[in-house]
């Protein structure tokens, strides 16, 4: 079995491998275009997963996959559980896969983020991370 097929059977899902930095830029441009700035992005990346800019930085810049990126998160927010909506058809809640769910989880919240919701609604009553 080649390299690619094992990291295949073993996620389960072709984006697990996919580069976190292929997809970040695609979350900035959808809060731009609704009138949001990358600040914003970036500041529900870290109340999700506690990364900080320059953590942030060197993901971007090592092309970390998405399930590196998930399971390295220095803080996963315990109020993450909290989120509910949904997402390309699915129930962020109702994702059985925990890698799925948390990807979805930052879609989610990045398209509250383009739609204008409030920071403390987005961040579920919890304080804003710094």
């Amino acid at each position: 079995m080649t390299e690619s097929a094992q990291k295949q059977q073993s996620s389960g899902h072709r984006i697990f491998a996919t580069s976190f930095a292929s997809i970040y830029p695609h979350y900035v441009a959808k809060a731009v275009r609704k009138g949001h700035t990358a600040a914003e992005v970036d500041e529900v990346i870290a109340w999700l997963t506690g990364y900080d800019e320059a953590g942030l930085a060197s993901v971007l810049a090592n092309e970390v996959d998405l399930q590196t990126f998930f399971a390295q998160a220095p803080a996963w927010n315990p109020n993450a559980a909290l989120i509910r909506g949904t997402i390309c058809g699915y129930r962020v809640q109702e994702i059985e896969d925990p890698l799925m769910q948390k990807i979805r989880y930052l879609d989610l919240l990045v398209d509250e983020v383009a739609r204008g919701k409030k920071m403390s609604a987005i961040q579920r009553g919890s304080t804003p991370t710094a």
